[in-house]
């Protein structure tokens, strides 16, 4: 049984590295197939019971996450966890949100923080990292 993501799953992207990343929107059914076994939930309030290992950043939708440094470090957690693991990353929709934080994950999987967000549009989702300041944050994170 793999450990990791099937990379043609619906939201699964790959970075650079090979390391796979699904992304979704919590409003949508959980895909079919295995669950994760880390995610990051990105919402302003705390997200539903789940039955897997996951961690909860205060990210309110459209804005930014309320505290950059505990982003920086969860955001690097996923990172070297999706190396042999299935990691999630998840926020209402999928998009602006999860977007930003798949494109922070292509920073630090060597993606130039200014091309990281047209990376994540070009193999996650065209809609992905919605606002100018949600742009600006992948172009300036280091992690």
């Amino acid at each position: 049984m793999s450990t990791t993501w099937d990379p043609t799953s619906a939201g699964v992207l790959r970075l650079p590295s090979g390391r796979l990343v699904r992304g979704r929107g919590l409003r949508h059914p959980l895909p079919q197939g295995p669950h994760p076994a880390f995610a990051l939930y990105l919402l302003g309030r705390r997200p539903p019971s789940v039955d897997w290992e996951h961690r909860w950043l205060r990210w309110p939708d459209f804005w930014l996450p309320s505290d950059r440094a505990a982003t920086a470090e969860a955001l690097r957690e996923a990172w070297s966890r999706a190396e042999t693991e299935r990691v999630e990353i998840a926020c209402g929709g999928g998009r602006g949100r999860t977007g930003t934080a798949l494109a922070c994950l292509a920073v630090l999987d060597g993606v130039p923080g200014d091309e990281a967000t047209a990376y994540v549009r070009a193999h996650y989702s065209r809609h992905a990292v919605e606002t100018p300041w949600q742009r600006r944050y992948v172009t300036a994170f280091r992690g």
